[in-house]
């Protein structure tokens, strides 16, 4: 195992020393909660009072001013009754964020439910749930200042692209391919690029910003009998138009995935739970026509951007290698180029 993949924990004299800082009750149980970012220390604590999650923010993920910016989302969220576990505060003055040192803890709650099972109800329901969080964030002014940027139109995105290609030279799957390995980069650039000026085309940068949740996908929400009860991670929340979110949900709630071997994942898009998921959003916030035109633009730039860090850091995504992974990815970017006329919503459909 590369050293890089150990998940992070807690040294016993650190947790004792966090744990005096909140009054959760009679300390039942303790167990590793192996979720999520690996360089995240986080626990389940069992107490006569609930069930918690502790968690130590890893480097990186540490700013106090970006975490604060995130919490108070979240506790503005709480406020208007949005399913998300709630921060529990210190015993001393109620602080959400816990600061020893050069360390940033949180509690949240814990809640019970389990993972997205690609049905139709809870495809229909993270929609519908994106939908209520625009409606409830669009006014939402944080004292905070948000990140700023997105995977559209981002120049990082742009020139990481190439050197992706420079990675993955050194892979065996590379060897004797480097002519094919530099026209899949090249053609992954290109789309982007186009998929990018379209959207521009069409007016994005002239629709108004709101805040956005920015990474809406399965492993950010827990589900109950096809419904969403909650929905966490707020790090990447940040300003943009709303669409940006719609697009990146949709294609995370809709992708056709398979077995290890790449090669043999389907290039189409399940049009079925894409439109449930828009018609989900549509119920609570209405799509408008533009909107509709731009998602699959937009579902380009996501596809590309999404495989750019993992590769880079690894030349691997998910641990399926990275040069057939981006070959891939051209197959089902060519299948959205070929049907994004597909994503209009009928408004006779149920």
């Amino acid at each position: 195992m590369c050293m890089t993949d150990v998940r992070a924990r807690f040294a016993a004299d650190e947790l004792a020393i966090v744990l005096s800082h909140y009054d959760l009750g009679f300390i039942h149980d303790i167990r590793e909660f192996p979720r999520g970012s690996h360089l995240a220390a986080k626990l389940i604590i069992s107490t006569d009072k609930s069930k918690y999650i502790l968690k130590r923010r890893p480097k990186g993920k540490d700013d106090p001013r970006k975490v604060a910016f995130a919490h108070a989302l979240q506790l503005y969220l709480a406020e208007k009754n949005f399913p998300l576990p709630h921060l529990v505060g210190t015993r001393r003055d109620n602080n959400s964020m816990l600061k020893i040192g050069d360390a940033i803890y949180e509690v949240f709650e814990f809640i019970d439910g389990g993972p997205y099972d690609m049905g139709l109800l809870p495809t229909y329901q993270a929609g519908k749930t994106l939908g209520l969080y625009h409606q409830l964030v669009k006014d939402y002014d944080s004292e905070y200042e948000p990140p700023p940027g997105t995977y559209h139109a981002a120049k990082s995105v742009h020139d990481s692209i190439p050197r992706m290609g420079e990675v993955l030279r050194t892979r065996p799957s590379a060897e004797g391919r480097e002519r094919e390995l530099n026209a899949t980069v090249a053609q992954l650039r290109e789309i982007y690029a186009m998929a990018a000026g379209a959207a521009n085309e069409a007016g994005l940068p002239k629709w108004a910003p709101q805040i956005i949740h920015s990474d809406w996908h399965p492993g950010n929400m827990i589900f109950d009998k096809g419904h969403v009860v909650a929905v966490i991670d707020y790090d990447a929340a940040r300003e943009a138009p709303r669409v940006v979110d719609i697009a990146n949900g949709c294609l995370q709630f809709s992708l056709v995935t398979g077995d290890r071997d790449v090669a043999t994942w389907e290039d189409r898009t399940d049009m079925e739970r894409a439109r449930r998921f828009l018609r989900g959003y549509d119920e609570m916030a209405v799509l408008t026509h533009a909107e509709l035109k731009v998602i699959p633009l937009l579902m380009q730039e996501a596809l590309i951007a999404q495989a750019i860090s993992p590769i880079l850091k690894r030349g691997t995504f998910a641990g399926l290698d990275g040069f057939d992974f981006l070959k891939m990815l051209l197959r089902k970017l060519a299948w959205l180029q070929a049907n994004a006329g597909v994503f209009e919503l009928d408004s006779q459909e149920g």
